[in-house]
């Protein structure tokens, strides 16, 4: 067998050095990498030279040096390094004490193996969680702008294609789709992706604005021009010059404010509510509707703007229509809940069974809100949502027909990752990162799926 060469990522420190090796075995056993040291000097020696150490475990007495001192050392070189403090069981009041000044949990000795396994477990799976987190943040700075979309379906890459390409020019952009399927995220894709995407980024929801005041908030106001109008404003477009203006709920916007809008489309101009001067301006615009085209083009806007509005038409699909998302998006949703509250937070298969089979009326928002209040009803660290859980939330849920027949899981897993697989161009820690998963989990999942045959 070949030696592992990945970086350690477990550090074992204790005097005794049966024991540390045993307890290295064991964890190495478990898959982890991990690295020994015999006192507190080669601990820090140890560090220095490894500074990405995802754990230390520290025995709380020691001849020279004991574990607490250790802790604060490395606490000293990083803050947020992990520790678990290893004692006998006439020393638990100590290890408790240790807790208080920063460790994250004790294991005694004689070592319950069982228990270690979970601990660590857990310990090693909040770590990763925030290596991702962490890499997909990174991502979404400096990288692609579309990385902040979770996804693996056919049809969602469809639609990243065409908004990528389509935020290389400068069109009008029209996004239609169900109320909750991420129309925003995907318009501030857009935006970031355009050569606009150093300048502002405004959104206006046409449906919750006063019809009295939508004209003033989008093209601005002249002081006087109404009462209550006690100083000049200019105005989302002017405000957003350069950038780009996200309108929501487009079919929602009164017909007077249509005109205006569609001189802004046509003439790049504004004219402030109350003046008699127009101003020039250069701003990119992004409108959504959940509404039908048809009922937009011959119901709810002038036929003249909607055909400047639907430039390029991006229709995103509802959740329903594209399975496999839900899978990632849950366990996206999960590593972002476990950041919120601080603890471990993860969807149990029962609860992602549930999960596949729920028609998802309120889209990507929903299932983001019914796994928050899940974990917002629960103190469990760490938290396992079940599928009682999930079933009791959805009891509270609206509800649509289901046409189609229960989806396996199993199914749906093999296609996630296939489908992750081919989207990173085979490069499977990313495609592990993006499926919310371990990259040995990946690897145990391709090695199921092709003892059964399939193909990955």
């Amino acid at each position: 067998m070949s030696a592992d060469t990945r970086s350690p990522e477990i550090l074992v420190v204790d005097d005794d050095r049966e024991l540390a090796e045993t307890l290295r075995d064991f964890l190495v056993g478990e898959g982890y990498t991990v690295g020994l040291a015999n006192s507190a000097a080669s601990a820090i020696d140890f560090y220095e030279h490894n500074p990405h150490l995802a754990l230390a475990l520290l025995d709380l007495v020691m001849p020279q040096s004991n574990g607490m001192a250790v802790m604060e050392e490395l606490h000293r070189r990083n803050a947020d390094l992990p520790v678990v403090i290893m004692t006998g069981f006439g020393t638990i009041e100590t290890a408790v004490e240790a807790i208080k000044r920063g460790a994250e949990d004790y294991i005694t000795k004689p070592f319950d193996r069982d228990a270690v396994r979970k601990k660590i477990g857990r310990l090693m799976e909040v770590y990763r969680l925030r290596r991702r987190v962490a890499k997909l943040e990174a991502d979404l700075k400096s990288g692609d702008p579309f990385e902040d979309l979770i996804y693996v379906s056919n049809s969602m890459q469809k639609i990243v294609e065409r908004a990528r390409t389509v935020a290389a020019t400068d069109a009008a952009v029209l996004l239609v789709g169900e109320t909750g399927t991420g129309k925003e995220r995907l318009a501030r894709a857009i935006h970031r992706a355009s050569q606009r995407g150093g300048g502002e980024f405004l959104a206006v929801n046409c449906g919750a604005l006063p019809r009295e005041l939508i004209e003033s908030e989008l093209f601005g106001v002249r002081r006087g021009a109404y009462t209550g109008a006690y100083a000049d404003a200019p105005g989302v477009f002017m405000a957003a010059n350069k950038g780009t203006v996200f309108l929501d709920e487009i079919g929602e916007m009164p017909r007077e404010a249509q005109v205006k809008l569609l001189r802004v489309l046509q003439e790049k101009e504004v004219r402030a509510v109350g003046s008699v001067q127009s101003a020039r301006v250069d701003t990119r615009v992004i409108a959504a509707t959940n509404r039908s085209l048809a009922a937009l083009r011959s119901e709810l806007l002038r036929e003249d703007l909607y055909f400047r509005l639907a430039t390029v038409v991006i229709e995103v699909p509802p959740l329903r229509a594209r399975r496999e998302d839900v899978l990632v998006l849950s366990q996206w949703f999960a590593a972002r809940l476990s950041e919120k509250y601080g603890r471990h937070v993860t969807v149990s298969r029962g609860a992602l069974e549930c999960l596949l089979n729920h028609p998802f009326p309120g889209n990507v928002r929903e299932l983001e809100n019914l796994l928050e209040s899940v974990c917002a009803l629960s103190t469990d660290d760490p938290q396992t949502i079940s599928e009682k859980d999930v079933r009791q939330m959805v009891a509270q849920s609206p509800t649509l027909p289901r046409e189609d027949v229960p989806l396996a899981l199993d199914e749906m897993e093999r296609m996630a990752i296939e489908r992750a697989v081919r989207l990173c161009h085979g490069n499977r820690t990313r495609a592990a990162a993006l499926l919310g998963i371990s990259r040995d989990t990946l690897y145990r999942k391709i090695r199921e799926f092709k003892g059964n045959g399939d193909s990955l």
